[in-house]
């Protein structure tokens, strides 16, 4: 309601500013122009100068000190126009009564000139208007009576008649001026407080996505806890948004095999590509990171297709949690977990969706995920583990879809697999830092101008 009153005091504000230009405007055409018609008076109806000189003189003066005075006499905006208007109506009303035919007909143009141009200026309620008009008739028939010997079919054929339709025009013309004028502003700040009512609810909403964002990268490790754990890595992460549907996670897991035996060193790493990105898929992610962190306390999940069969299974329960069977939520992720012993040197991996490449001595090998994501079916395949025996010098690297996704190049086309699978070889036996600087300008410089499709995450270990 506030709001209301305010926006409504703002437009009769700017209204009234608007409504005292056009009638000082007014005010000083009354002063100027009424007194320069003189002249036309006195080579017309020279017998009449005097008086004619007398109503101009008067009428002139009123309008001055209206507009020099208006604040000190408190007289309102729109009553400052129906001054002139008014006192130049029974100015002319008095001359047309002392004129006979001819010089009537010939006066009806500064007549009619009085109501156009008060049509033009004036800017005022239509009563104000109506008023006018019909003080003017009254005025009219009051001189006419007193001074004319013209018939009233005489006033009327010889000029009565068209400034009267005139008067007419010109009462519809304020009005409409006045009304389209009132809409306008009304329109322009209901758009003003609207685009300022937008802008404080974009404020609000990124502040809460920028919160939402810290609340998203206390769970993800940073890159130097990353790092700490696998010091030989490095990870490309572009989100597309201030919080992403992308995300990775890694621990490390010191087991024994038997009671003498030495502790064995396991790390185990993940990238995941949640349905949508922004919110919607920062949102999931969350869940993601928390159910994983979960997943290395669990007994039962010992291997990476372990660790995906749980995540599958915790993810569709906590989104279906309040679900019925005929709204079941299927957003999920996709996702490629690899695990390596650092004593044996053995990896073992699993994908939902996603692939690990292993690059030795530039030759790629692929080994892809199972066809299926997470978190869409509670009863899926239960997800394989596929092992592989890495070598010193080895490059390992997991990734979600984005950067192959992006459009981009001199035809506007997707990057695909290829390129960036070249690029990943070309670099394998480069440094770790020129590996991450060199794909990440393969993807600018391809995406160029255009707008980043989705979220990016890649992650190359060597081993």
């Amino acid at each position: 309601m506030e709001e209301t009153q305010h926006m409504s005091s703002d437009w009769k504000s700017e209204i009234d500013k608007t409504t005292l230009k056009y009638h000082k405007i007014t005010l000083w055409l009354g002063v100027v122009f009424n007194l320069l018609f003189f002249a036309t008076d006195y080579i017309n109806i020279n017998e009449f100068w005097k008086e004619f000189l007398t109503f101009r003189s008067i009428v002139s003066l009123v309008c001055l000190v209206v507009v020099l005075f208006h604040k000190q006499l408190k007289i309102s905006i729109q009553l400052m126009g129906v001054i002139p208007v008014f006192l130049i109506s029974i100015q002319n009303a008095y001359m047309w009564s002392v004129m006979d035919a001819e010089h009537l007909q010939k006066h009806t143009m500064a007549y009619m000139a009085l109501f156009i141009g008060s049509g033009m200026f004036v800017f005022y309620h239509i009563y104000y208007s109506i008023a006018i008009v019909v003080l003017s008739l009254i005025a009219n028939f009051f001189f006419f009576s007193l001074n004319s010997n013209l018939s009233p079919d005489e006033i009327l054929v010889n000029g009565g008649l068209l400034t009267l339709s005139v008067a007419i025009f010109s009462i519809l013309l304020i009005r409409m001026r006045f009304r389209l004028t009132s809409k306008e502003l009304i329109a322009r700040f209901a758009l003003e407080e609207s685009k300022q009512e937008i802008q404080e609810k974009n404020k609000e909403v990124v502040d809460s996505i920028n919160y939402a964002k810290r609340i998203q990268s206390a769970l993800i490790p940073p890159k130097e806890v990353f790092k700490n754990i696998l010091p030989n890595s490095f990870i490309l992460f572009k989100p597309k948004d201030i919080v992403s549907g992308d995300f990775y996670w890694i621990s490390e897991l010191n087991t024994t095999k038997i009671a003498d035996a030495d502790n064995e060193k396991f790390v185990v790493f993940s990238v995941a590509d949640c349905t949508g990105h922004g919110v919607p898929g920062a949102f999931m992610s969350l869940i993601g990171l928390k159910i994983l962190n979960q997943s290395v306390k669990e007994v039962n999940v010992n291997s990476p297709a372990q660790a995906l069969d749980y995540l599958n299974k915790e993810v569709y329960t906590t989104i279906n949690k309040h679900s019925d069977s005929q709204s079941f939520i299927r957003d999920g992720m996709d996702a490629a977990f690899v695990s390596i012993n650092f004593n044996s040197l053995m990896m073992c991996f699993s994908g939902a969706k996603n692939p690990v490449y292993i690059i030795r001595d530039k030759e790629l090998h692929e080994i892809k995920g199972d066809k299926q994501p997470i978190g869409y079916s509670e009863n899926h395949t239960p997800f394989v583990d596929h092992q592989f025996q890495l070598e010193k010098g080895d490059m390992i690297y997991i990734f979600s879809d984005g950067f192959a996704d992006q459009f981009g190049g001199p035809k506007g086309k997707k990057l695909k697999y290829k390129p960036f699978k070249n690029k990943l070889i070309e670099n394998s036996d480069k440094s770790i830092e020129f590996q991450e600087q060199e794909l990440n300008t393969l993807f600018e410089n391809w995406m160029g101008k255009l707008e980043q499709l989705d979220d990016v995450c890649v992650i190359g270990v060597k081993v």
